[in-house]
Formats: C-alpha cells, sequence, structure tokens
C-alpha cells in the first residue's frame, strides 16, 4: 500500500471559502494542501499525479475529511477516475453525496468491479432512487443476486455473504480442481480461501484450503484433504454471531446456506472482522451516550439531533439525585461541610460503576459473561468494590477528619464511600445483565441506570449517614 509521507488522518477539516485566494491552508498537511491547491486552480494533471498512487481506502479518507464543497469539486474534475473500492471504504454519512455527484457512466463501471457483497454494503443505506442507479448498472445476474440478498433481514449473514462461491463436486480429486480453476480463472473471484464441496443436492459437505490443494498430488480426493474447521451458518443468522464464530474459532471463510440447507454465499474473513470493529465502535459510542450513527463528518443538526435524547435522559437522572439532596437539606444547611465532600462520594460511585459497567458489556458481547458464570463474577465485583471502598475510605476519612477538624466527619465520608463503591460495582454488573436479559442492548442503556443507582445511594448514604451520626 502505498502512503503519502504526511499522513492525511490530521487534517484539520472545515468548509472552503467563497473566494479560493483567500483560503487558509495552515492548518493541513502539506500533501492534502497540494491537493486542494490543485483542486481549486482545476489542474487534472497535478490532481492524478497526486491520487493516482493512493491506496482505495486513503482517498475515501481524503474525501471524507476535507469539506464538502471542495469535494464535490474534486469529484467533479477527477470523478471519472473513482472506482468501486474508494466506494466501498467510503464512510456511509457521505457515500450518498459522492455518488449523486459521480456520473452514471463512472458509477456503472465502478459498481461492476465489485463483489456482490460490496455492492449490498454499498446499496442497503442509500435512498431508492441511488439503490435503483446503482442496481441498473448490474449485468442481469448480478442484479438478481443483489436484489435477493437485500431481501434478508438486516445484519443478517444474508446480507453479509457474496454469492461469488468457488465449490467442486465432492468426488473431484486435486488434479480436477486445479484445471477447473486454470480454466475459469476469468469467472474466480479475485480473492478466495477455500474451495468449498458440495453434494448432488447443493449441500456443502466440507471445505479445502487451497494450500493444501496445491501442496497434494493430483490424484488425491479433495474429500480427503478437507480442513475439521468446516461448519456453515443459515442464510438469517445475525451477523454478530457470525464475527464471533469467526473470532471464536478461528475461520477464514464460512459457507452460508439458505433454508434447505443449499449453498447460497460464503462469508469471507475481512467482512467478519469489518463486523467485530463496527460492534466493538456502537458499544464504545452507545455506552457515552451517543448514537453509533455518529460520525465526525456529520453536520451539525444531525449530531444534535442524536445527542439531544440521551442528555435528556442525563438531566433527569440528574434531576432525581437533586430530589435525594433535597430531603437532606436541612443537615446540609447546619453543616456545609457536607456540600463540599458530597461531589467526591458520588464521582467515586460513578467512576467505580462506569469500570464494572464497561467490563460486563465487552464480556456479554464477547459471550464470556453467560448464566453459568453471573454469580462468580457478581461476587468479584462486589468484593473489588469492598476492598476499594475499604482502602479509599481510609484516606478519605483522614481527609475528612483533617481538613474540617472533626473526626466524625471523616467517619461518615469512609462509611459512605464504602457503601457507594460496593453498590456502584454491583449495578455495574447486574444492570447490563438484566438488560441483556429483556433483550434491551446493554450498552445502550446501562450507563443511564448505572449513574442514577450510584449518585442516589451516595447521596443517600453520606447525607443520610451525616443526619444519624453527626446532628
Amino acid at each position: 500500500m502505498w502512503m503519502s509521507e504526511e499522513p492525511i488522518t490530521e487534517i484539520e477539516v472545515e468548509e472552503r471559502p467563497e473566494e479560493r485566494e483567500e483560503q487558509d491552508y495552515s492548518l493541513r498537511t502539506p500533501f492534502v494542501q497540494s491537493v486542494l491547491e490543485a483542486t481549486f486552480a482545476d489542474d487534472v494533471v497535478t490532481l492524478s499525479e497526486l491520487l493516482d498512487p493512493l491506496h482505495p481506502a486513503d482517498i475515501a479518507d481524503l474525501l471524507e475529511q476535507i469539506g464538502e464543497a471542495p469535494r464535490r469539486e474534486l469529484l467533479m474534475l477527477w470523478g471519472e477516475n473513482v472506482d468501486g473500492e474508494i466506494l466501498s471504504e467510503l464512510d456511509e454519512t457521505i457515500r450518498e453525496d459522492v455518488i449523486a455527484t459521480l456520473s452514471p457512466e463512472t458509477l456503472t463501471e465502478a459498481v461492476r468491479e465489485l463483489d456482490s457483497d460490496d455492492v449490498v454494503d454499498l446499496v442497503e443505506d442509500l435512498e431508492e432512487d441511488q439503490q435503483e442507479a446503482i442496481l441498473e448498472a448490474l449485468p442481469a445476474a448480478d442484479r438478481i443476486a443483489v436484489e435477493e440478498a437485500l431481501s434478508w433481514p438486516e445484519e443478517s449473514a444474508g446480507r453479509l455473504m457474496q454469492r461469488e462461491v468457488v465449490r467442486a463436486p465432492e468426488h473431484w480429486d486435486v488434479g480436477h480442481m486445479i484445471d477447473f480453476m486454470r480454466t475459469e480463472g476469468q469467472e474466480l473471484p479475485e480473492q478466495f480461501y477455500h474451495v468449498i464441496l458440495i453434494d448432488p443436492k447443493m449441500h456443502p459437505t466440507g471445505y479445502v484450503a487451497l494450500g493444501r490443494i496445491l501442496a497434494s498430488p493430483r490424484t488425491t480426493k479433495l474429500k480427503d484433504i478437507t480442513e475439521d474447521s468446516f461448519r456453515t451458518v443459515p442464510v438469517d443468522q445475525d451477523e454478530g454471531e457470525v464475527a464471533y464464530a469467526f473470532n471464536q474459532y478461528h475461520l477464514i471463510s464460512v459457507p452460508v446456506v439458505d433454508h434447505n440447507e443449499r449453498l447460497v454465499g460464503v462469508i469471507t474473513i475481512d467482512d467478519a472482522m469489518t463486523v467485530l470493529d463496527l460492534e466493538a465502535e456502537e458499544d464504545i459510542l452507545r455506552l457515552a451516550g451517543v448514537s453509533d450513527e455518529s460520525r465526525v463528518t456529520d453536520r451539525v443538526w444531525e449530531t444534535t439531533k442524536r445527542r439531544f435524547p440521551w442528555l435528556a435522559v442525563n438531566l433527569v437522572t440528574a434531576i432525581l439525585a437533586s430530589l435525594v439532596i433535597d430531603q437532606f437539606e436541612a443537615v446540609i444547611a447546619q453543616l456545609v461541610a457536607l456540600a463540599v465532600l458530597m461531589p467526591i462520594v458520588a464521582s467515586m460511585g460513578g467512576n467505580a460503576g462506569t469500570q464494572s459497567l464497561t467490563v460486563a458489556v465487552r464480556a456479554i458481547a464477547t459471550k464470556d459473561l453467560t448464566g453459568s458464570n453471573v454469580w462468580r463474577v457478581i461476587r468479584r465485583e462486589v468484593a473489588v468494590g469492598l476492598l476499594n471502598g475499604l482502602a479509599f475510605a481510609a484516606l478519605m476519612g483522614l481527609v475528612g477528619w483533617v481538613w474540617f477538624g472533626t473526626p466524625m466527619l471523616g467517619v461518615v465520608l469512609a462509611l459512605a464511600m464504602v457503601i457507594n463503591l460496593v453498590v456502584a460495582g454491583l449495578a455495574g454488573i447486574l444492570v447490563p445483565v438484566v438488560l441483556d436479559r429483556l433483550d434491551i442492548d446493554p450498552a445502550l442503556a446501562s450507563g443511564a441506570f448505572v449513574t442514577t443507582v450510584t449518585d442516589v445511594v451516595g447521596f443517600f448514604a453520606f447525607l443520610g449517614l451525616a443526619a444519624v451520626l453527626l446532628l
């Protein structure tokens, strides 16, 4: 892969001003500066010299990170060089704009280069008119294959698979297979890892790695050198479960079968790893209360709409915690030191809860946290919360005593710290587990619940103990 000396991921994104001569490149890398200068000067030759050597993924990064107006002008000058790989690498948030800018001829040529799974990924999130434009560019057989894939549920194996499969009758030997691949070389996928063996009813019965085919004598039966890792997945299986199987069993490719157990496609490791990456990204975004569709290329209004609901939820939880504080207004009025120390208790509980929550959500996603070990994990988190609580209780108890000169205030702070850290560890595990049992995504809603629990318990324990022991 060729890359420019200056990484294009470090550029600062800004819109192109109305007057070209006033364009400020001071925050951009020299490479991107050169690209934009060539674009604004309508210098197609220089633009081609800069972009042609780049890998499609790097060109996609460049298109994502420059402003909307410069991107449109760049595509008008250089758009005929955009191929299917660049389109498949683009973030879906700007893919529609790029496709709308390309000429029908360029779009037609670009999609013809792609495997069926890449075409499906390209069109599934587009508007209906753009979908139709791409489908019309495909040969009839490819269009039928893509339309059939789009008929399967979103995020299923049927959407993820590619229809281009290298298969062979199970009675063939290595010689037959090699001769077939040499004869049909033009019709084979550009990349594949296994030859899938099928019976007369199109049922997959095993697969053979290309390396074993090349290393075996021509007379060797293919069924004698099949891989032990062979398994199939149903066409309607969730893509997350498929990706988990790849990771769990170290697979390279998996045949996909329909409801009659007939071979209909294959899923390869690159697609499975993409799913794992997307699911990890979704968990991170959701734990932060951000939509899993959020991107740095989103417009201000889109970003605002996606973040507003969770900020509203956080506001409700904050009000609930404030209501707890309000119940102890008289206590706080008599001892102002409580108002100073309250945030410490709540903050420590919130951080401890987030630690347990993050571990639990990830363990649920990777199927490491199940019904068979959940109680052991809960006991561990409670024990961790207790030990951390005792350690910080000793420290903060001393701080409270020295800071305000009241030994009993240190005791109250220490006891509240222990209680809140234990409850935080317990909530960090129980909340995502319960949500998962209710078929609610733990990453989506756990954060708000855990924060509410730690705030309410922390304030109630601290102020309640103060009311009993100090007044």
